[in-house]
């Protein structure tokens, strides 16, 4: 039997559980904890009603009781992120929550998405306790998630600049630095597009959360590195609901291709709502052989963090003044895409 396959009859040992919740514990490919479900129903070892799924009496003869004896849970206080925030830091999410509340929607022709409030400010918390914050120079592209913002109310980047193609965000940044005499810069830019000479070796600390097809992952992560100065750090998420164990060792063989060494891997670290206004990307349900009711609230998307630095000066084995070509869906992993 599958891993993937081995876990959801594990959690539906314990009890009862519908989708979301298993969705929730997950830590396969989206693709595969639906095919793994689906099989699951059809050979008779799992049942499902509207209420959710249980084991059926050929389920339970597959469990093995010695393995529920023992019991692991992420800790509860920082739930798995290394680090935990209090202080300023407290009215700083406070502050940031009643900033954004007004942010433009997603929207789908961008895959857009952002993460839930308390994980932006436990990245900066991160990027502090790691010492890049104060008096760095930032460069963030794409700000779905306005971390941009939150770092401004910590006072202490010496320059935060946001390269994204949507200029909803960056109208959105400029009536906010008017408000509230914030100096984050935007520029409107394409990630396919040439990198602007000015950026190129001029920042300490980048940050974003890419697009997941190969093509995706590959541009962001090299114009980041190639915005950073000598010794530089990096940060982004990856997830593997919609990127396989396949996608980062590609990635990870990237950064060591440019001379960078990931120091940290945090698994989870970022939730996502996945329903919006204007874009609901939870239409897979329909897929799975069983009635799903619709998600009580459930934030199941999660992504990796990812830590980086440069050892020495970046070796840009990509032209940064060079073209790409980007591919913004990958049709084999990706699942949660209302058009797939």
């Amino acid at each position: 039997m599958k891993d993937g396959s081995k876990q959801i009859l594990y959690e539906l040992a314990e009890s009862k559980k519908t989708v979301w919740e298993l969705l929730e514990r997950n830590d396969t490919p989206l693709k595969d904890f639906m095919r793994n479900l689906n099989e699951l129903i059809d050979e008779g070892v799992v049942s499902a009603d509207q209420d959710g799924l249980q084991l059926t009496d050929k389920g339970r003869r597959l469990i093995d009781s010695r393995i529920l004896k023992l019991q692991s849970e992420v800790c509860d206080k920082c739930m798995g992120k290394r680090v935990i925030f209090n202080g300023e830091f407290n009215d700083i999410l406070a502050e940031y929550r009643r900033l954004v509340k007004d942010r433009p929607e997603p929207a789908l022709d961008f895959f857009q998405g952002y993460m839930r409030e308390y994980d932006v400010i436990s990245r900066v918390a991160f990027m502090h306790h790691y010492g890049d914050l104060y008096d760095k120079s930032f460069v963030l592209i794409g700000d779905d998630d306005l971390l941009s913002i939150a770092l401004s109310l910590t006072e202490l980047p010496s320059r935060i600049l946001v390269l994204d193609i949507d200029e909803r965000l960056g109208r959105f940044i400029e009536k906010i630095n008017r408000e509230y005499g914030f100096e984050i810069e935007f520029r409107r830019y394409n990630v396919a597009d040439p990198l602007p000479e000015e950026y190129i070796g001029s920042f300490d600390v980048f940050s974003s959360e890419p697009l997941e097809s190969i093509s995706g992952l590959q541009a962001f992560i090299v114009r980041g590195v190639s915005c950073l100065r000598e010794g530089g750090s990096g940060y982004f998420g990856l997830t593997i609901l919609e990127a396989s164990y396949r996608k980062w060792i590609r990635i990870e063989k990237l950064l060591v291709d440019m001379n960078c060494v990931i120091t940290d891997i945090i698994k989870g670290f970022s939730r996502y709502p996945t329903k919006y206004e204007t874009v609901d990307y939870e239409g897979f349900v329909k897929k799975l052989k069983m009635p799903v009711s619709d998600n009580p609230g459930i934030d199941w998307y999660k992504s990796a963090l990812f830590r980086f630095e440069v050892l020495g000066k970046p070796k840009l084995i990509i032209d940064p003044r060079e073209r790409l070509k980007i591919e913004s869906v990958d049709p084999e992993e990706d699942v949660t895409h209302p058009l797939l």
